[in-house]
């Protein structure tokens, strides 16, 4: 061949233009491998003799297979394994099969003709194996082939690394001489990893045209070699020469079908492996994800417990050292009456406010537990307000508020617990009364809406600035004051409300503003029983 020739040229490219109608086929890494295997174990499991081109990626998955052939192969064989780079040749392409035969494992080309091999009769009579070296700028260090020749069963499989698939910075050519460490190192790590990664554009092919074709560019690609490297000429012509006596005896004859049928049979075999692992990775994949999201579920869980108890441990302690202050404070030789009736009153206020805290604690508690074993009722508004409401007359009566309701008996039932509704009642009433002045109003409002009952809990007391509204629903929080007094209390009454209803499918709002007032807004959805045919029904 003409020494002038300075390029090879791609041999995808080759083979679609060999092809009828050609289709690109776009495929993974591990498809391209399950093919090159299906391959390979024909050539075993029939004992063919072959001569194979190989260029395979790096990875020792893809060497393993070379390694395997090489020690399964029970017939003469030779297998010629092109590299693009001076590194170290895997120990997996240095194997040869038991041993036989001759390799030049380490080296471009023999270095002259009398070390050259008569690799036609190689072929033939043992098994070889031999690496050759492509230019720094070949085509073909974008592609990976197997070329098998045999009387009996030929092909050829073919993978193509696209451009426009790697990142701008892998672009640029780098030289094989490059220092160890270096730029050459760099290109190399990165395209390993998308060996691994990247689709792949292949064909596989058993037509006697498109396997010529492809092999002269095979052929083309070691006789650029040759010119860039004139020393080894004269063992590359031997090479060369020597191949296409292979590919006249390899095409002598079409592809058995049998042979073909066992090829298509082992891959669809590996087909079907390759999916089956994939869905237990994804279904593993899937699995780690969902038992990291419920990890973390579980330390937020934790977070927030350790927290709540610490808050707990904060809200106990200070009605404790209120009264252990008070106790000592009685004992006082000097002490007034006055005093005394302060120190006593405190000691009150503080038990009633560790009392109210245990009895909020223990609520939520028992909120906690119902949950998993409850199932919601229908409940009438009528049946449960008008008795909270008369409960806390009295207290009102004191205050010198009016307190009223207004509970229409037509109203429909409400999805929810009676003890659940009930506590909703107590705490939001109990509210407002706590923070009206005297001469008061507190109202309690039922209307539907939609499909849901509104209980209204509106009242002219203090109030609650703007910018405390988003926080009073939070656990231990206390905003409200009257001037001059402690409202006491745990500070969970909001908390249970917002609960309780969260876990019965409502909702609470409110709307309020400094010493006019606060309405509080609770939907609760309209009970709708199940009846045959999976619909609903009102409960009226």
């Amino acid at each position: 061949m003409s020494s002038s020739i300075t390029q090879d040229v791609s041999l995808y490219e080759l083979a679609l233009q060999s092809e009828e109608s050609p289709a690109p086929l776009q495929v993974s890494p591990a498809t391209l491998k399950s093919i090159v295997s299906s391959a390979i174990d024909v050539l075993i499991e029939q004992k063919l003799p072959a001569t194979l081109w190989i260029k395979l990626p790096r990875d020792d998955v893809w060497q393993a297979e070379i390694k395997r052939y090489c020690e399964s192969a029970q017939v003469p064989h030779t297998l010629y394994l092109f590299r693009t780079s001076k590194d170290e040749v895997l120990s997996a392409t240095s194997a040869i099969a038991n041993g036989q035969g001759e390799a030049y494992p380490n080296q471009d080309f023999p270095r002259s003709a009398e070390e050259a091999v008569d690799f036609s009769a190689v072929s033939h009579s043992s098994s070889a194996l031999v690496t050759l070296q492509l230019a720094a700028e070949s085509q073909l260090k974008r592609e990976y082939f197997l070329f098998f020749l045999s009387p009996q069963f030929s092909g050829l499989v073919l993978a193509h690394r696209p451009r426009s698939l790697r990142p701008t910075k892998s672009e640029t050519a780098t030289p094989t001489n490059a220092p160890k460490g270096g730029t050459a190192e760099k290109a190399t790590t990165e395209e390993e990893g998308l060996e691994k990664k990247q689709p792949l554009l292949a064909c596989c092919s058993f037509n006697p045209t498109t396997l010529q074709q492809v092999f002269s560019g095979i052929k083309q690609a070691v006789t650029v070699t040759q010119t860039l490297h004139s020393e080894s000429a004269i063992a590359a012509s031997h090479l060369v020469g020597s191949w296409d006596q292979l590919l006249q005896q390899g095409l002598a004859q079409p592809v058995d079908s049998n042979l073909f049928s066992r090829f298509l049979t082992k891959q669809v075999q590996r087909q079907e492996e390759v999916w089956h692992r994939s869905t237990i990775y994804r279904k593993q994949a899937e699995s780690a994800e969902t038992l990291q999201v419920q990890n973390e579920e579980l330390l937020n869980a934790l977070r927030l417990k350790d927290e709540f108890l610490s808050t707990v441990g904060q809200e106990l302690r200070t009605p404790l050292t209120n009264m252990k202050t008070a106790l000592t404070l009685l004992n006082s030789p000097s002490l007034k009456p006055a005093q005394r009736q302060r120190y006593m009153q405190v000691l009150s206020t503080e038990c009633d406010r560790q009392g109210s805290l245990i009895a909020s604690l223990l609520d939520l508690v028992q909120l906690d537990r119902e949950i998993e074993n409850s199932t919601m009722q229908p409940v009438s508004l009528a049946e449960i307000v008008p008795g909270v409401v008369s409960t806390y007359q009295p207290l009102a009566q004191e205050k010198g508020i009016m307190l009223a309701y207004t509970v229409p008996e037509e109203l429909p039932l409400v999805s929810c617990l009676s003890a659940w509704l009930k506590q909703i009642v107590i705490n939001l009433l109990h509210n407002g009364i706590k923070f009206t002045p005297k001469s008061g109003q507190v109202w309690v409002r039922a209307k539907q809406q939609g499909d849901y009952v509104q209980l209204e809990f509106r009242d002219t007391g203090i109030g609650i600035p703007t910018s405390e509204i988003p926080k009073i629903f939070d656990r231990f929080y206390r905003a409200r004051h009257v001037a001059g007094e402690d409202p006491g209390g745990a500070g969970l009454g909001l908390t249970i409300v917002q609960q309780i209803l969260l876990r019965c499918g409502g909702s609470v709002s409110v709307k309020s503003k400094l010493s006019e007032g606060s309405t509080f807004n609770v939907l609760l959805p309209i009970y709708r029983a199940p009846i045959e045919g999976g619909k609903m029904r009102d409960e009226g």
